[in-house]
């Protein structure tokens, strides 16, 4: 299915997993652990031992331990339910039924499935899902066997599941197609004829065929399913209408389609019950579309001024924070962009989320070891000292010199020594 021209700009959000449970923004600022991280606040100091004993800690969730056993059994589940092949036992059974007999659960498994095949990347999940619950199943034993002759009709569009086809045109010239691709009709009701001979190459191969009918229905209704969202003339948005079950009460739109703008603009919009994760999806893929995290840095600031804004930008800091505190600890320009939206939450006397916000930077600190050597005694430090006993606290760095030895040593402001 082939969108429109002014569409190739925009920039896939769709979700595979749409039912994760939704985080409240209360909880926000301490959702999902990260990777990596060495404290860059100024006023990181908040948060040491002393008074994080404080903190009321329930209610958050525990990450199991895992033994390297268990781990390594869950390695061999993951390499069992990747594995593209058909050797799947219950993928396998689901596609032998037929399309009346198929369950809810069967079309998840073959959804799951199909979703990984070129012929299906296109399509917008309802339109996958309506395609595997119609989708019947073939196999051909023999190489060599002609599938199409030149000039057949086709009823049918076909995808290949196991195995290569060979097609050969009239013009003498051939085209080898693999696991994945299609062939068959185009979803019309005119009458089609093939152009040249389908044979299998190898034995074995194994195909999922759509009707013409089924397949003209599902891709010219998938209008009804979408919302397009025009600024200036232009389509900047495509949403698409799903429902998680059939009792009716989660359903709405997804974005799956979007220009980078709109999909920074939508971080403080209302986000459906079907899409609950989009700011953490969003966090996740932004390096794939935006060329510096600044371009969203600079907006939630710009948003932070705005009253009915603030309290959704700052559940997207803490969430940014929490989930990927490197993309802050790796870049002085993201650092001075924490530093700023810090200063903000001093300022508007949110004195909650700012503590949540420390709470979560100390969370991701780590131990390191950097080494300064000092030509002489009187040489400058290029940095300064915060704390002490009698200031109640440790000792952590206030300022560092932009460009300076203790810069490119990696000392960084909020360091506790």
């Amino acid at each position: 299915l082939q969108l429109p021209a002014d569409l190739t700009k925009m920039h896939l959000t769709d979700n595979p997993h749409p039912q994760v449970t939704h985080v409240p923004s209360s909880q926000s600022g301490c959702s999902i652990a990260s990777d990596s991280g060495s404290s860059s606040l100024s006023d990181i100091y908040q948060a040491t031992e002393s008074e994080m004993g404080d903190v009321d800690l329930t209610g958050l969730p525990e990450a199991p331990v895992d033994s390297e056993d268990e781990e390594e059994e869950e390695d061999e589940d993951i390499d069992r339910t990747s594995d593209p092949l058909l050797g799947r036992d219950v993928v396998r059974e689901c596609l032998e039924k037929e399309p009346a007999d198929k369950t809810d659960d069967d079309i998840e498994q073959l959804l799951e499935f199909m979703h990984q095949l070129p012929a299906f990347a296109n399509m917008t999940m309802s339109v996958r899902r309506e395609l595997c619950s119609v989708m019947i199943f073939e196999v051909v034993e023999q190489a060599g066997a002609i599938i199409l002759e030149d000039g057949q009709e086709l009823d049918s569009w076909y995808v290949i599941l196991n195995g290569t086809v060979e097609i050969s045109y009239p013009d003498g010239k051939s085209e080898s197609l693999c696991m994945g691709n299609s062939f068959g009709i185009t979803p019309s009701l005119d009458k089609q004829y093939m152009n040249g001979v389908v044979r299998t190459k190898v034995d074995d191969c194994q195909f999922v065929c759509i009707a013409q009918q089924d397949y003209w229905r599902i891709l010219n209704h998938v209008e009804k399913n979408t919302h397009k969202v025009e600024e200036e003339g232009e389509i900047v948005m495509v949403k698409e209408h799903r429902e998680l079950d059939r009792s009716g009460t989660r359903k709405g739109h997804i974005v799956i389609k979007a220009t980078p703008e709109r999909l920074i603009m939508h971080l403080v919009e209302e986000h459906s019950i079907v899409d609950p994760t989009y700011i953490e999806d969003f966090l996740l893929t932004y390096r794939t579309f935006l060329t510096s995290p600044l371009e969203v840095g600079n907006k939630l600031l710009e948003w932070f001024t705005v009253d009915s804004l603030r309290d959704k930008v700052t559940r997207v800091v803490l969430l940014w924070v929490n989930n990927h505190f490197n993309d802050f600890e790796g870049d002085p320009a993201m650092t001075r962009f924490l530093e700023e939206f810090e200063k903000n939450l001093e300022n508007t006397k949110m004195k909650g989320h700012l503590r949540l916000l420390n709470i979560a930077c100390a969370a991701k600190a780590k131990w390191r070891q950097i080494t300064l050597q000092k030509p002489s005694r009187d040489s400058p430090l290029f940095f300064s000292l915060l704390g002490g006993s009698d200031k109640g606290f440790g000792i952590f760095v206030e300022t560092v010199e932009i460009g300076s030895k203790a810069a490119e040593a990696g000392l960084k402001r909020g360091d506790q020594v």
